[in-house]
């Protein structure tokens, strides 16, 4: 697996990016304990007809971590500045996976003229991801909301075991997690995994990222985190979503509040997929990929 990240200054943080191909571009918005890189299966078969931007989103991969981050709005005017440092001037095509769906929602949202079409891979719900409190038998609490980022961070079953790993830069404990709730179907080759857990143990902001998911709300109602602000109704660009059948990551439920929610959305399904399509069906998900574009 070859590539080459480019680097780009913003007003606060430097920005680390892989650009490759040619034709009308596509911007690549990672999710959560990943980066710009685990979008080469999709990058190389589609590079012969766009140009594949993805970048590391700020605390990831090789961009900088200068300042710490709130909201996925921080994240989302990071990438509508990164847009105008490298020359996307205007609407460009946005493919965000997971976590990065957020923060494509919010980008579609507030800088609605940076964004002609989104394409969501298993993306999170414009309600967000909340993290609830857990009960004496490490279930969920549900509805019980953690007060802050340093409460959140001694969550015994989604947070703290996850701080430790990346403190420990323990590559077979990532690995079996990724194997456990990701990869549910198909897995990468061994040697593919290793650079993929190379650069997912460069996070340095899941605490950031965890409650910029748990209280984002773009709902006109409220969640246990946060009220909503409504912004939801200000997305005019299509949007496609896809939902995959054997994803343990986001529940179908969460897929069909952004299919139901967002106005002018279709839902793509995949059978026998998890939450990665990029390695469970990368044929499919291209194919998908460029026809939503193109149409």
């Amino acid at each position: 697996m070859e590539f080459t990240k480019k680097t780009v200054k913003l007003k606060s943080e430097t920005y680390a990016y892989l650009d490759e191909g040619k034709g009308e571009p596509v911007l690549f918005i990672h999710g959560n304990m990943s980066s710009g890189v685990h979008w080469l299966p999709a990058i190389e078969r589609l590079k012969d007809d766009f140009r594949c931007i993805a970048l590391d989103l700020r605390g990831f991969g090789d961009s900088s971590y200068n300042e710490r981050f709130d909201g996925m709005k921080d994240l989302a005017d990071d990438v509508a500045e990164f847009m105008e440092k490298i020359g996307l001037k205007t609407a460009t095509h946005i493919v965000a996976w997971s976590a990065g769906g957020a923060v494509a929602l919010m980008l579609a949202a507030h800088h609605k003229d940076k964004v002609k079409k989104l394409f969501l891979v298993e993306g999170a719900s414009y309600r967000g991801y909340p993290i609830f409190k857990k009960k004496k038998d490490f279930t969920s609490d549900y509805g019980k909301a953690y007060a802050n980022k340093e409460e959140l961070a001694t969550d015994p079953v989604q947070v703290k075991p996850m701080l430790d790993i990346f403190e420990t830069k323990n590559a077979a404990a990532m690995t079996n997690i990724w194997n456990t709730v990701i990869y549910t179907v198909n897995k990468p080759t061994t040697e593919d995994n290793e650079v993929y857990m190379a650069e997912t143990l460069k996070e340095r902001c899941l605490i950031d990222l965890d409650w910029a998911l748990a209280t984002l709300n773009m709902s006109d109602t409220n969640t246990a985190y946060t009220r909503g602000d409504g912004s939801v109704k200000d997305i005019e660009c299509p949007v496609a979503v896809t939902m995959a059948d054997k994803d343990l990551t986001v529940p179908d439920w969460m897929v069909m509040e952004n299919v139901n929610g967002i106005k002018n959305s279709k839902l793509i399904a995949y059978t026998n997929c998890g939450h990665s399509p990029l390695i469970d069906c990368p044929d499919k998900l291209t194919e998908d990929i460029k026809k939503f574009l193109v149409d």
